[in-house]
């Protein structure tokens, strides 16, 4: 099961070495991280994603249209067309998945202060013992999690034993 997990930090540069050390962990093995984003609110309220690129989607979507193009020129126009109806499927599937999440953390993004920032992970599966002492140091504030109760109040504890700043929306 992937999990979100949502975390505003008070500067882009935090959220950058956060979203750094993610993929050292990921790298270690210590986390199996479908995907991660950055997202920032400048001081005039914008909110940008900074997106990582999926390459699987990239390869499955590319692999399509080139295999619907190669079946058009061996003169396989069935094949073709079955190929091109699955490229058409993927990409439909693809934008629209793409639709909703781009809403959702352009709603997340709106949470944050102004020249905050927010990392933005879709976490397979996690060595807890492993990840949460690395990702402690870089405090943060849990905006948002699909985690259950207990494991949200755990990662909670390790983040921010001691909350002070919250990166609550600004009117």
């Amino acid at each position: 099961m992937t999990d979100m997990i949502a975390v505003a930090y008070r500067d882009e540069t935090t959220a950058q070495q956060m979203l750094a050390e993610l993929h050292i962990l990921k790298t270690e093995r210590s986390l199996h991280l479908a995907d991660a984003v950055l997202v920032t609110r400048d001081e005039g309220g914008k909110v940008k994603i900074h997106s990582s690129e999926n390459p699987v989607v990239d390869g499955a979507v590319s692999g399509a249209i080139w295999g619907g193009l190669i079946g058009l020129l061996l003169l396989q126009p069935l094949l073709g067309a079955a190929i091109g109806a699955a490229t058409g499927s993927v990409t439909a599937a693809v934008s629209a998945d793409e639709d909703d999440n781009t809403a959702f953390i352009n709603q997340l993004g709106h949470r944050l202060q102004p020249g905050g920032a927010a990392v933005i992970a879709l976490v397979i599966d996690a060595t807890e013992e492993k990840v949460l002492p690395r990702i402690a140091p870089y405090g943060g504030d849990l905006l948002h999690t699909s985690l259950t109760l207990a494991e949200e109040q755990r990662l909670r504890a390790a983040i921010n034993p001691h909350p002070t700043w919250a990166g609550e929306p600004t009117a």
